[in-house]
């Protein structure tokens, strides 16, 4: 799940024309050479799997302003890149310099070799810089690992494949090589991989498994939440699958598959069935929603908001092809220290209650 307040093109910076000898100096903000095995596609739908935490409407945007420029000329949405092409992004201002610091930071790799690495990645640590947080991030932790240790690599940056949210904990596979990059992108980008999460939901599912259906959008008041939108007048169609591991009486423990992987689907999705993810303060799950109005319940309730201070959602297991040996990967990673806290003390309070 992508974070949507890390768009790398700007709407307020679609406006400059290459061709207009008095448009402001444009500025080289991507600079792609496409991989010999590629297979003809899109220029939108190639960069959008390429930077996917940038929406195709503004991957087109930018193309029609003539600022995707392709062996040297600029091209539209719909030209098909070839093995070899030199494609550049260029807007009207200049890159952040030097936004990538490495930073020796202890981050948990699991497994490593010359195309990928993975991680296991802890609760609350943003995974690439952006707005607001400009180090301390767990790309600038894997700058760090990666000068450290002379990691060889084609690419120019930490080549990021998919993202998950700063407090959502668990799995993500990063490339190490261009080729790495635009071949697990394209497993991530048709769906193809194996992912799983656990959530901590408010309230007691009333089924033991299910699917929740519902296009995803922005919601249209709140900008920082997405919103479900049934009839499908608004964002995109978005499915997750479920399945109840453990009832706690007043919270259940999830499992969810995505058929679809939107922005914030799982939050939004169960804040849509009226199940929002516990102790998920931008989808108002800090409160209490369920249970009973006493105050031993209340400070019960505190005390586990201590124990596990951010939404429960953990990505739990990761499953890919590798890009060189074909061969099947698979990783789980293990319930983090604050949620099987928070496990024990609800185990602990409906026994005594």
């Amino acid at each position: 799940m992508t974070d949507p307040d890390e768009d790398f093109l700007d709407e307020d910076l679609l406006n400059a024309d290459p061709a207009d000898t008095e448009a402001a100096e444009l500025f080289e903000h991507l600079n792609i050479t496409v991989d010999g095995n590629q297979q003809p596609l899109r220029i939108d739908k190639f960069l959008h799997i390429f930077r996917q935490n940038s929406t195709r409407n503004k991957i087109s945007q930018t193309c029609r302003a003539g600022n995707v420029v392709v062996n040297g000329k600029a091209v539209k949405q719909n030209y098909r890149v070839k093995p070899g092409d030199q494609i550049s992004v260029l807007l009207s201002r200049p890159p952040r310099e030097n936004v990538i610091i490495p930073q020796d930071i202890p981050i948990n790799i699991v497994y490593e070799d010359d195309d990928l690495v993975v991680v296991d990645k802890d609760p609350g640590m943003v995974v690439h810089p952006g707005h607001g947080n400009w180090d301390g991030t767990l790309v600038n932790a894997l700058a760090y690992h990666f000068e450290k240790n002379g990691a060889k690599s084609d690419l120019d940056r930490v080549g990021l494949v998919h993202r998950i949210d700063k407090d959502t904990s668990g799995l993500l596979v990063i490339a190490k090589t261009e080729y790495a990059l635009s071949f697990l992108a394209k497993q991530f980008f048709d769906r193809k991989t194996r992912r799983l999460y656990w959530a901590f939901v408010w309230g007691n599912m009333a089924d033991d498994e299910g699917t929740i259906t519902g296009n995803i959008g922005r919601h249209p008041k709140n900008r920082l939440q997405m919103s479900v939108y049934e009839d499908g007048s608004a964002g995109k169609h978005a499915v997750t699958h479920y399945k109840v591991i453990e009832r706690f009486k007043y919270m259940t423990w999830v499992e969810c598959k995505l058929e679809t992987g939107r922005t914030h689907q799982i939050r939004a999705h169960f804040k849509h069935i009226g199940h929002t993810l516990f102790n998920d303060e931008r989808y108002e799950g800090e409160q209490i929603l369920k249970g009973v109005n006493l105050p031993k319940y209340r400070q019960f309730i505190k005390n586990v908001f201590e124990v596990l201070p951010r939404h429960a959602l953990h990505a739990h297991t990761l499953g890919f092809i590798h890009p060189t040996t074909k061969e099947e990967m698979y990783f789980e990673s293990p319930m983090p220290e604050d949620m099987s806290a928070a496990v024990e003390k609800w185990r602990n309070y409906l026994e005594n209650n």
